[in-house]
């Protein structure tokens, strides 16, 4: 019976990207699996997205271990008193480890899936089918859209139509037309139910299907407030660029005093009876502190649970020490629900509780969060399907809005492989006016950060 169990939801798995463990709230994501539900013509290189994993030499791994080995000497030698959020945080951390701890018992004990860990690359890196993208340089979106040509830059869209094979299975793609639209401080929309390749400075990226993105600095961000209520957001992930003291960090993005996130409109991008946020945040007991008693509030968010997102590699072990004071191997999503019209309790109860749960998966590139957005529309008020929104965004989702000032960072097609049946046409070209997803005509600037 039990080995039943385990072989449904390693089918379960294998088509969906998500195994949950029985008797626990915690599940295992494959990031790549889940992602690729949202491709048709592409699919997301495991090789690209684990890169930090499947790279690793001998002597990489012998040096993060002395490094891991060091910080631990240097806590044991500091036989200081805790202050006062010192000891907060360690007294968090304890509230939070019998699950962690649980979860990572059911990943071990979970033979088929670690089994297929093991072979990760062998079991998801085939190229069979698939041909590798031509790359160029990477782009600094950062850094073009803070120069005054900002507003003259333009990305093409190659709008696809796919159409089946004469056996109802194989495809291939047409390119009838092409979009040209402003790629800063505008709506830029793919409409077709298939992915679009897009072209900006001689490098491709790949769009999800019905999908959009507004790539602009933080003050335009009001542009995305929808003009009708109705029309608002009812699930808002964040993932703010928050202020590190780490030189790594600063070198791979800017990032914002706490502060300025106060400003984020949170309120008029919410559906207007109640919306679920969802927000990254450190396990800094300051940053914890700020959320709890400053943001949430000043966004209008009652926070409701907590997901721990527990960081493992390719063996199952966990990336470092669950203990380790100053780098513990998780991160956290706070949720919260914004309750708009929703004011009277008796409507409140409508709302679906949330318990605390630990997410499980391999990490990939620095600061690149798993998508779990299929995950938290099942708690997600109001009408479906779900208007969603990931502000700070650095990757697409099909379905979803995402906001930031590289939310094509992973949609560079060198993170794909491309199906080798879909044949590509020379595009007609088209220039076309911006359309808005029941938003406000956005007006255009310069950003930076």
């Amino acid at each position: 019976m039990a080995l039943s169990k385990a072989t449904n939801e390693m089918s379960v798995f294998l088509e969906s990207g998500i195994y949950r463990f029985e008797s626990s709230n915690a599940i295992f994501m494959d990031p790549v699996r889940v992602l690729n539900r949202s491709y048709t013509c592409f699919r997301v290189s495991p090789l690209a997205y684990y890169h930090r994993f499947f790279e690793l030499t001998n002597a990489d791994q012998s040096n993060r271990v002395s490094s891991v080995s060091r910080k631990r000497k240097r806590d044991e030698r500091k036989h200081h008193t805790p202050n006062e959020k010192e000891l907060a945080a360690d007294q968090r951390h304890q509230e939070a480890r019998p699950l962690l701890v649980k979860a990572h018992e059911c990943l071990l004990g979970a033979t088929d899936l670690l089994a297929y860990l093991s072979n990760l690359r062998g079991n998801d890196c085939s190229n069979e089918g698939y041909r590798e993208p031509l790359l160029g340089a990477e782009q600094s979106f950062i850094e073009l859209g803070s120069v005054w040509q900002a507003p003259l830059y333009e990305i093409s869209l190659n709008i696809n139509h796919q159409n089946e094979g004469e056996d109802g299975g194989s495809s291939f793609v047409q390119y009838p037309e092409q979009k040209v639209l402003p790629i800063f401080n505008s709506v830029v929309e793919n409409e077709a139910p298939n992915d679009v390749e897009a072209e900006f400075m001689n490098n491709h990226y790949i769009l999800p299907r019905r999908s959009c993105f507004y790539m602009s600095h933080l003050r335009q961000i009001h542009n995305l407030i929808p003009v009708d209520s109705n029309c608002g957001f009812n699930l808002i992930v964040v993932d703010p660029p928050w202020e590190n003291g780490s030189a790594r960090q600063k070198s791979r993005y800017p990032t914002l005093p706490n502060r300025f996130f106060l400003s984020l409109p949170i309120g008029q991008l919410a559906y207007k009876e109640a919306a679920l946020v969802a927000l990254w945040v450190t396990n800094r007991e300051k940053l914890q502190n700020f959320v709890k008693k400053e943001l949430f509030p000043a966004w209008g968010v009652r926070h409701v649970a907590t997901f721990f997102w527990l960081k493992v590699k390719i063996d199952g072990s966990l990336i470092c020490e669950l203990d380790l004071f100053h780098h513990r191997p998780y991160e956290c999503l706070l949720l919260g629900y914004i309750h708009g019209e929703v004011t009277c309790s008796k409507d409140r109860s409508k709302l679906r509780p949330i318990l605390n749960q630990v997410i499980i998966s391999i990490p990939g590139d620095y600061s690149r969060k798993p998508p779990l957005g299929e995950l938290l529309k099942e708690y997600v008020p109001g009408p479906k399907p779900s208007r969603c929104i990931e502000l700070f965004a650095r990757e697409m989702i099909a379905g979803w809005t995402s906001w930031g000032n590289e939310p094509l960072h992973f949609q560079d097609s060198r993170y794909f492989l491309k199906k080798k049946s879909c044949r590509l046409i020379h595009p007609r070209k088209v220039e076309q006016k911006p359309e808005g997803l029941c938003l406000d005509e956005p007006g255009l600037g310069t950003r930076s950060f």
